[in-house]
């Protein structure tokens, strides 16, 4: 995924939520932050920042002509727009369905299945209900050996909060968080493939955790979700100031 104008600035303060300052090239302009998460560990005074501008802001109703998309902490480019995972995630599974049986990816991607077949995703769609849970994805699993199919459905997470190559998620309590999970946990039980992806918004971490400390409902739901059948997928991305996409399978670990 892309963003069509980028521009670099100095974060300033963020009075709330929903807006902050940046300084670009000596202007105090007011962002959009895409991100109402706390993000406190990358939203330090003075960092530098990546802006996506938007020249026809005010033909499009826009309150703001900047969105704040990603963040440097240190040399580590962080992309922290909370629409970006399900943007990236979903441009990864349309390639998926495209690639060799053979691409190590798609591995993740399996259902349990003792012979060993390769199982691709086709009819994808996005926000899709079942029962009382609007899950990200949904899709098809097609069996490349015999044709059969398995319905499917995938939750996406973005995770921006890192600390020593380890990233966890969620940075704040999450009760909804908690409800896809259960949702997914649920549909399992129904006979579908469930699949929780944790698109990590930077590059080269070493490991995921859930972040216990944060919000232990969420890491026992996903512990629990792991027993029940529920696959958990971490990916990294490669990040640059214009673009994201998934790259690389990182480690997870539940406990």
């Amino acid at each position: 995924m892309r963003y069509e104008h980028t521009v670099k600035g100095r974060f300033l303060e963020r009075p709330n939520r929903f807006i902050a300052y940046v300084d670009v090239n000596g202007q105090s302009v007011i962002c959009h932050v895409k991100n109402t998460g706390r993000c406190r560990e990358l939203l330090t005074s003075g960092c530098t920042v990546v802006l996506e501008f938007h020249p026809h802001a005010r033909e499009m109703g826009r309150k703001t002509e900047f969105d704040l998309i990603a963040v440097y902490k240190g040399n580590l480019l962080i992309n922290m727009d909370s629409q970006a995972p399900n943007r990236a995630a979903l441009e990864w599974m349309e390639n998926l369905s495209q690639k060799e049986p053979n691409d190590n990816a798609l591995r993740m991607l399996q259902p349990f299945d003792p012979s060993g077949s390769i199982w691709l995703p086709c009819k994808i769609r996005r926000e899709v209900v079942h029962k009382d849970s609007r899950f990200d994805l949904a899709f098809m699993l097609e069996n490349q050996q015999t044709g059969a199919l398995k319905p499917a459905f995938m939750e996406i997470k973005g995770v921006t909060l890192e600390e020593n190559g380890i990233v966890r998620f969620p940075d704040a309590p999450t009760e909804r968080g908690v409800k896809h999970l259960q949702g997914l946990s649920e549909a399992v039980a129904e006979g579908f493939e469930a699949f929780v992806l944790f698109v990590i918004q930077m590059e080269g971490v070493r490991e995921f955790r859930p972040n216990d400390e944060t919000h232990k409902a969420f890491g026992d739901a996903l512990r629990a979700g792991a027993r029940a059948g529920l696959h958990i997928l971490a990916y990294d991305c490669e990040v640059e100031e214009a673009s994201m996409k998934i790259r690389r399978e990182v480690k997870i670990s539940l406990s």
